[in-house]
């Protein structure tokens, strides 16, 4: 559970709990001395209240009137007055805690919460030899209250001053030492993600800059390594391509013309079929295996060097190609919408947008068992979109590249793009992105 919680909330929590101690320690405190304080301050007035019985009854025995001067003496006192005359018929007097006069500006639960000590003394009154009443000590203890108020009211201001400074400093210290942790694990999120041009701003304690220093380190390395790796991949395709066209090379220049030779020497045979005798049939069948074995070797060559990239231009070549799935495929209702524009990319670009799409179509017919097809070449902002999508079967969920779309995946990653399979709506979508950089860079090549 604790550690759930924001390093703000685990820093401030046991602040705030340390300084909520605190101010009820302090009014415990407050509490346990003022008792003994209030005892103290007024015991010299309760030991007073026997002199002055003392000398009242000595002033009463010596009067002519006593009673006249007992009235005197009590009208003398006020109502204010910390020693009261209680008569014998009027009972016991107001204790301190309950005396109206403590309550005018302390409040009534700051009286409860104290301890006042038992302080009321009597000294009995004497009248021709009758008891008549009792001098009465009953301090006011308003003065004393509010002293106490006044403390406690300090003593909470400087608990609440010292919480706020406190809490502005920790706040303050967590916002230096949060931001660069943040900016940190933005960082190294970019990084994961493969940004490593987006430098980790450096900053906070030293410990957290030399971390941030070391990432921002590890990202210039992944960086270089990325951008090497790309470079190898680059001329992996090149090398292939190399091959490829030497291989095309081959068998157009070798087994084209064989080919083209046993076509027209079966030709030859059947036109002298008169005088060789039986051989119609067996010619015929040749001839037909030739003409088969011609076209294997046309698609072998437009597979492994299309030609009509170079003459026709991409839009035009992606669109042969798509006439031609439509022969082979007449059961499957292909759609496409390729911008025109495609015919300004040329070189390894235009051959990575023709091939992937090649071998998308080439999984659609073999493996999809679709119905329909849709096939999408745009630039779209400052990326060049290739989607190749159908409504067949879809794909295993422990699906991954098959070797067609491995190649065509280092083809995409040699030039700083991204090849993905995706199930959405039960279809299936091969997406294809180039960054603009690299379609203007191969524009500007060719």
């Amino acid at each position: 559970m604790w550690q759930r919680l924001s390093f703000r909330t685990q820093l401030f929590l046991p602040l705030g709990a340390s300084f909520l101690a605190a101010l009820i320690l302090g009014g415990i405190l407050l509490q346990i001395f003022a008792t003994g304080q209030l005892a103290d301050e007024n015991e010299p007035a309760r030991r007073s209240i026997g002199t002055i019985s003392t000398a009242l009854n000595n002033t009463l025995r010596a009067a002519d009137n006593p009673q006249k001067t007992l009235d005197a003496f009590v009208q003398s006192l006020g109502a204010s007055s910390d020693i009261q005359f209680r008569r014998i018929e009027d009972g016991s007097p107001v204790s301190p805690k309950d005396d109206a006069r403590n309550l005018k500006v302390v409040p009534r639960w700051f009286v409860d919460l104290l301890t006042i000590p038992e302080m009321e003394a009597a000294s009995p009154v004497v009248v021709d030899g009758r008891h008549v009443g009792d001098l009465v000590f009953v301090p006011d203890l308003s003065a004393d209250l509010f002293e106490k108020w006044i403390g406690f009211l300090a003593l909470t201001g400087l608990v609440a001053v010292l919480m706020m400074l406190t809490g502005i400093i920790a706040y303050v210290f967590a916002e230096s030492a949060l931001r660069p942790l943040q900016n940190l694990g933005q960082g190294l999120t970019r990084i994961r993600r493969g940004d490593y041009a987006t430098p980790i701003p450096v900053g906070g304690p030293p410990e957290i800059r030399q971390s941030c220093e070391e990432a921002n380190a590890l990202a210039a390395t992944l960086a270089r390594l990325s951008q090497d790796n790309r470079d190898l991949l680059h001329r992996l395709v090149s090398l292939q391509d190399d091959e490829r066209r030497d291989l095309a090379r081959e068998l157009h220049d070798e087994l084209g013309p064989l080919l083209f030779a046993i076509r027209a020497g079966t030709i030859a045979l059947i036109d002298a079929e008169p005088q060789a005798g039986n051989l119609g049939n067996p010619a015929q069948d040749v001839l037909q295996s030739v003409e088969a074995l011609q076209q294997t070797n046309r698609r072998i060559l437009d597979r492994l060097r299309p030609l009509y990239i170079e003459e026709l231009g991409l839009a035009t070549s992606v669109q042969t190609l798509l006439r031609n799935f439509r022969k082979q495929a007449p059961h499957i209702a292909l759609t496409d919408a390729i911008d025109p524009d495609l015919d300004v990319i040329d070189g390894p670009l235009a051959r990575t947008i023709y091939r992937v799409i090649q071998e998308a179509l080439t999984n659609v017919l073999r493996h999809a068992k679709a119905g329909s097809a849709h096939v999408q070449a745009s630039a779209a902002g400052e990326t060049l979109v290739i989607e190749i999508s159908d409504d067949g079967g879809g794909f295993p969920a422990d699906n991954v590249f098959g070797r067609g779309l491995t190649g065509m995946h280092e083809r995409v990653r040699a030039l700083s793009g991204s090849l993905s399979l995706l199930r959405v709506d039960e279809r299936t979508y091969v997406r294809c992105r180039l960054p603009a950089e690299t379609v203007r860079e191969a524009t500007v090549n060719g």
